[in-house]
C-alpha cells in the first residue's frame, strides 16, 4: 500500500495546528481536549515523518544513481536497495495508525462470564474461562477486581463480573465476547460420556464519568442483604445494592460488605453497559459495510470450542485450530489465539484504508 503523500500532509498540518493551538489555550476543557488529540496525533505524526523523510531521501539517491560516476552510482544503488527494503514496512506501520480504529481501544474494560447451557457443568466452565482471563490479565501486569459474583452450586460461578484495569485491556480482549463452548467429560459423570456446555463473555469497554452522563432521575436504587453461607462475616445489614436504569431497564447489582462501595462498583458497570449500546446501535447502522468475521462484539455468536478429549481449541470466526488447549485454558498460551484475530481485524482496517483512497 502507498499512502497519498496528501495524506500525510494533512496528518502533519493537524498535529502542527493541535500544539500550536495548545501554547495558546488557556480553557481548562480546551486544554484536555487539545491535549487528549495531541497524544493521539504524536505517534502517528513522527511515523508519517519518517516516511516523508525516507521518501525525499529515495529520490536523493535516484538521482545519484543515474550520476556518471560509476562509484557513486554503485553506492546509491545499493542504498536505494536498502531503503526500498525498509519502505513498504514504513508504509504499513503508518497505514495501521491511519486506519480506522476503536475509539476505546486502549480502555480499561468490564469482563462478564456467565454460565450457558449444560448446568452445573457451564458453571464449572465459566470458573475455568475467568480464571483463564485472571491468569492473562497477570501476566500482562493488569489488575483484576471483582465486581459482583453468583457461585455455582458445584464450584464455578453462574455469573461473574470484574474489571481489569490497564493499558489496551479492552484492545486485546473485546474478541472474547461471544458463546464460548466446552466438549469433556464432566467429574460428575459416571459413565465416562463427553458432555457439551457453554458460557458466555462479555467484554465491555470501561469509560470515564464525563464519557456517559446519567440522569439520578432514571435510577431507582434498592437495597438488599446479601446471601451468604453464614458464619461471622455473613451480611447482617442491607448493604447489597441493585441499580435498574428505567430508560433502559438495565440492572446491576453489587453485594460486598460496604454499601457505599457497593453503588461505585454498580455505577461503573452500568456506565459500561450503557456505553456498550451505544456501540452496539452504531455497529448495527455499520452493519452492511463491516462485514469482517473478527470485530462483531455478537455476544449471541458462538466464537470458540474446547474440545478436552482432543486437547483441541477452535475458533470458528477465523478457523483458527490449536493443539494446545491445556495451556491455553490457564491463559498461558492465549495469544496464540488473541494475536491471529488482531492481526486478521488490521487486514480488514487496512482494507477499508484503502477503500477510502479511492
Amino acid at each position: 500500500m502507498r499512502l497519498p503523500q496528501a495524506r500525510l500532509d494533512q496528518v502533519l498540518d493537524r498535529f502542527r495546528e493541535v500544539e500550536a493551538r495548545m501554547e495558546t489555550a488557556s480553557a481548562g476543557p480546551e486544554i484536555v481536549r487539545l491535549g487528549k488529540e495531541y497524544a493521539e496525533l504524536k505517534p502517528v505524526a513522527d511515523f508519517a515523518s519518517r516516511l516523508a523523510a525516507a521518501r525525499a531521501e529515495r529520490e536523493d539517491l535516484e538521482r545519484m544513481a543515474a550520476d556518471e560516476d560509476p562509484d557513486m552510482a554503485a553506492m546509491a544503488r545499493d542504498e536505494l536497495d536498502a531503503i526500498d527494503a525498509r519502505l513498504p514496512e514504513l508504509e504499513r506501520e503508518l497505514a495501521l495508525l491511519l486506519a480506522p480504529r476503536d475509539a476505546d481501544e486502549n480502555a480499561s474494560a468490564i469482563l462478564e462470564v456467565r454460565a450457558g447451557t449444560g448446568g452445573d457443568e457451564a458453571a464449572l466452565f465459566a470458573g475455568d474461562l475467568f480464571r483463564m482471563y485472571q491468569r492473562y490479565a497477570s501476566e500482562h501486569g493488569w489488575r483484576v477486581e471483582v465486581e459482583s459474583v453468583s457461585e455455582g452450586d458445584v464450584g464455578g460461578y453462574k455469573e461473574i463480573i470484574a474489571s481489569i484495569e490497564g493499558e489496551g485491556v479492552f484492545g486485546r480482549l473485546k474478541f472474547e465476547s461471544g458463546v464460548h463452548r466446552v466438549q469433556r467429560v464432566p467429574d460428575t459423570e459416571t459413565q465416562g460420556r463427553i458432555h457439551t456446555s457453554a458460557a458466555t463473555v462479555a467484554v465491555l469497554p470501561e469509560v470515564e464519568d464525563v464519557d456517559i452522563v446519567i440522569n439520578d432521575a432514571d435510577l431507582r436504587i434498592d437495597t438488599y442483604r446479601s446471601s451468604g453461607a453464614g458464619g461471622q462475616h455473613v451480611n447482617k445489614t442491607d448493604s447489597a445494592v441493585r441499580i435498574t436504569h428505567l430508560p433502559t431497564g438495565i440492572v446491576v447489582t453489587s453485594s460486598e460488605k460496604s454499601q457505599h462501595q457497593n453503588r461505585a462498583r454498580a455505577m461503573k458497570v452500568l456506565q459500561a453497559r450503557l456505553h456498550q449500546q451505544k456501540r452496539d446501535a452504531l455497529d448495527a447502522q455499520r452493519s452492511e459495510a463491516r462485514k469482517s468475521q473478527v470485530g462483531s462484539g455478537d455476544r449471541s455468536e458462538r466464537i470458540r470450542t474446547y474440545n478436552f478429549p482432543q486437547g483441541r481449541v477452535t475458533d470458528h470466526r477465523i478457523n483458527l485450530t490449536l493443539y494446545n488447549l491445556p495451556k491455553v485454558i490457564v491463559g498461558e498460551a492465549l495469544d496464540e489465539v488473541i494475536n491471529p484475530l488482531i492481526a486478521e481485524d488490521q487486514v480488514a482496517r487496512l482494507a477499508s484504508l484503502e477503500d477510502s483512497f479511492d
